[in-house]
């Protein structure tokens, strides 16, 4: 039989690097296919494209916010137990 580990509760600021995360990705990709036109000799794509890829720095300030709320949290929570 194997043991399970416990199910621990998700830290404060663990949804915002996640969502960070995510828009981070979508972003990359935005960014990808908007340059790709560039050197496949095609049409540029129209603003919004170039718009969504600004999703990228977005993702990074939310997850960066996510964290440092984890790290507020800890320190809190450090701050308690003494």
């Amino acid at each position: 039989m194997t043991a399970t580990p416990p199910a621990t509760a998700p830290a404060p600021g663990d949804g915002l690097v996640r969502a960070g995360a995510v828009l981070f990705i979508v972003g990359a990709v935005a960014t990808l296919v908007t340059v790709a036109p560039l050197f496949l000799g095609t049409e540029p794509f129209p603003t919004v494209a170039y718009m969504v890829s600004m999703l990228m720095g977005v993702g990074f300030m939310v997850a960066a916010a996510g964290v440092l709320r984890s790290i507020a949290a800890q320190r809190r929570q450090a701050g308690s137990g003494r």
